[in-house]
């Protein structure tokens, strides 16, 4: 599959907000709907009544769907989500529903993404007409430090984001927010962190977090890869491992210890961190690393992106994995800089740097 400035994709970004139980998903969802720049925007939400639609509707479009003044297209999760892209997609494409641009998905009620972004890369309708844009995670800074203390979920949700929202930030004082801003830039050091309040942000900052820039018409690699954001995240991951403990994190320990809390035990298992390859790669064998890597550690790994030098090509190719599903690998029009090694941006739980460095290796070599 190419993708290059003279042939952009047609196929619709597709957003997906999720966030722990009281993140402030809805409060977020009905600033976003009465946004004029939402205008050609389809929302699918799992109930109109949890986001309180009705000063904003203009009419039904549908039984399912219906059209707000903001020229934001709503629609309802009735049973399947693949259904319910389907079906949005042939009405756009019948012209019974006003021609979409953007899909916005809120994962009501599901606490891990992964389900939903498997079915938007694995469904072959599906991924001929839609293309993940990037997943946005709401965290509410009142209780997300507690909250990732005691539950894996939101930390994974954290480190899987291409964007980082701190919800409530009318509620909680300046420290806090920094506190939270520090242990969330460990998880992932890449996705921007935005400050809401009353579920107040600019639809544009949410958008447009994949290779493509549509703004451009470009594939902005610097701005998807960022890997300068992970040699710091990389340093912590290895000091994390040796001494065991978060620099970051000024909870009260003897607090925590004495009311039975592990104190960021799942933060112990993520780690962040970038590979680099100076030698251009074997393709066959790069395949067969990620095929191992999948089938043996898929669920732990979390993120994987990567700028590869291909043994053969003249232009690097792009590739990005969320657990275990990878998106099709994108052959790029040239490179964006004269720096031509291989970088992989990774985010891992439960697999220490070494691990990956020493399997690549291993592959790679030709020994394998």
């Amino acid at each position: 599959m190419n993708e290059t400035d003279q042939t952009p994709p047609e196929r619709l970004p597709v957003s997906v907000i999720t966030g722990f139980l009281g993140s402030g998903k809805t409060t977020l969802l009905k600033y976003l709907l009465a946004h004029p720049d939402m205008g050609e925007t389809a929302v699918v939400i799992n109930e109109f009544g949890e986001t309180g639609l009705d000063h904003l509707l203009v009419e039904p479009a549908t039984d399912d769907t219906v059209l707000l003044s903001s020229g934001c297209l709503c629609c309802t999760v009735r049973g399947d989500l693949i259904d319910a892209l389907r079906r949005l997609y042939r009405r756009r494409h019948k012209g019974e529903i006003p021609a979409f641009r953007r899909v916005v998905i809120e994962t009501t009620g599901l606490a891990d993404p992964a389900p939903i972004l498997h079915t938007l890369m694995q469904d072959p309708v599906l991924t001929s007409v839609y293309r993940l844009d990037g997943i946005i995670t709401t965290i509410d800074v009142v209780n997300g430090m507690s909250q990732m203390d005691r539950q894996m979920e939101p930390v994974k949700q954290a480190a899987v984001a291409d964007r980082l929202l701190l919800t409530k930030c009318d509620l909680a004082d300046d420290p806090a927010i920094a506190q939270i801003e520090a242990r969330l830039r460990q998880l992932n050091p890449a996705a921007p962190i935005l400050r809401v309040a009353q579920g107040v942000v600019e639809p544009s900052a949410l958008f447009n977090a994949g290779l493509y820039n549509p703004e451009t018409k470009s594939l902005d690699v610097q701005r998807w890869l960022h890997e300068e954001a992970y040699v710091e995240g990389h340093s912590h991951a290895t000091d994390h491992a040796e001494h065991g403990h978060d620099h970051h994190h000024s909870h009260d320990h003897a607090h925590d210890h004495a009311h039975g809390l592990d104190v960021n035990r799942h933060d112990d298992h993520i780690r962040a961190f970038c590979v680099t390859r100076d030698e251009p790669l074997d393709w066959q064998r790069f395949c067969a690393w990620i095929d191992m890597l999948t089938a043996t550690r898929g669920p732990d790994l979390l993120r994987m992106k990567g700028l590869l030098n291909v043994a053969g090509e003249a232009a690097p190719v792009a590739v990005h994995g969320v657990q275990h599903l990878f998106h099709p690998p994108v052959l790029l029009p040239a490179w964006p800089d004269t720096d031509r090694r291989s970088k992989i941006v990774l985010i891992t739980r439960d697999i220490a740097p070494a691990t990956i460095q020493e399997s690549l290796d291993a592959f790679l070599s030709d020994a394998a």
